[in-house]
Order: C-alpha cells, then sequence, then structure tokens
C-alpha cells in the first residue's frame, strides 16, 4: 500500500478480521437488485470495491486457498455475479476489464501447488469486479508475523508492485 500512495494513489485499506461480516447465506434476495440483503459492513467494502481503480488482496494461504476473511468477501460478492450475469445478462467471459488486481500472499510450506487454489479463486473473484489479475506476488516459507522481516527482497518487490500498479492505471 505504501507503494501506491507513494506514487499518488488514494489507498483505502479494509482489514477484514476487523469488520463485521456474515459468510453469504445464499438466500439469493439479490436476484431481485443484485443487492445483498444482509446489512453489515459488506456494503462499505463493496461500494469502494466498485468505485477503485485498482484492487490489492493480500491473503496468507490457508490450505491452499485463501483466508475464510477473503473467502467470505468473494462469497458476498455473489451478489454482484448475479446482478452481472443473471440480471444484466452479461455473457460470461465477454467483459471488459475496468480495473487492475494485484494479490500478494504467503504461505508457509513449499507444495507444488500451493498457490493454485488462492489463484483460481482470485482470477474469478476479478471477474465479477471486471478486474483483470494484473500481477500475483507469492512467497513461500513464511508462517509466523515478523518471518517477512528476513526476506526485505520480499518487501521491496511488494512496495515496488504497488508503485506499478498505479503507474499502469494512469496509463490506462
Amino acid at each position: 500500500m505504501r507503494g501506491a500512495v507513494e506514487a499518488g494513489a488514494t489507498v483505502t485499506e479494509f482489514v477484514l478480521r476487523d469488520l463485521k461480516m456474515s459468510p453469504c447465506l445464499e438466500i439469493y434476495a439479490c436476484k431481485e437488485s443484485g443487492l445483498c440483503a444482509i446489512k453489515d459492513d459488506f456494503e462499505t467494502v463493496r461500494d469502494h470495491l466498485k468505485a477503485a481503480k485498482g484492487v490489492m488482496i493480500a491473503s496468507p494461504i490457508f490450505f491452499y486457498t485463501v483466508s475464510a476473511q477473503i473467502k467470505i468477501l468473494m462469497d458476498r460478492c455473489q451478489s454482484l455475479w448475479v446482478k452481472k450475469y443473471w440480471i444484466d445478462k452479461i455473457p460470461f467471459r465477454q467483459w471488459t476489464a475496468t480495473r487492475k488486481g494485484l494479490f500478494i500472499s504467503a504461505g508457509a510450506t513449499g507444495g507444488k501447488k500451493l498457490f493454485d487454489g488462492a489463484l483460481m479463486s482470485m482470477k474469478y473473484f476479478f471477474d465479477v469486479l471486471d478486474t483483470e489479475l494484473w500481477r500475483s506476488l507469492l512467497y513461500r516459507g513464511l508462517d509466523f508475523e515478523g518471518d517477512v522481516d528476513s526476506f526485505p527482497a520480499y518487501l521491496d518487490e511488494t512496495y515496488q508492485a504497488g508503485r506499478q500498479l498505479v503507474e499502469a492505471l494512469q496509463e490506462r
């Protein structure tokens, strides 16, 4: 985020674990208007996502996918999927990317497919937001708070990616 801010972007940070967001209850009240019937902090996050030019998501890997908090956000965006594909009837895969997305993830193990599930989830999550997965930064060997401090190159790469995301958005 610091790289994006220093490149001139206005950044709004959401720490999902600090928000009150129910999981999707799959009641499909969103079929009428495309709006989720559950009233909680999701509405604020959704509105910011819809207004953003770029999206940065960071998540640790748990069991080869994103954290529960990120997954709740993704699932709640089902209402946006319903609006896009059922209500507005946008043909699948026939949308134009209006945003760019950066995904940053850290996992502890060396499993060959450690990030595969998370990357697939991010790709389809960004799809509903008309966001291209512009870049992914995937780091192994990070398990505990502070582990990244032993890898200054990771911190520099994420800082630079934040700056580069802003530059890529300005080119658009």
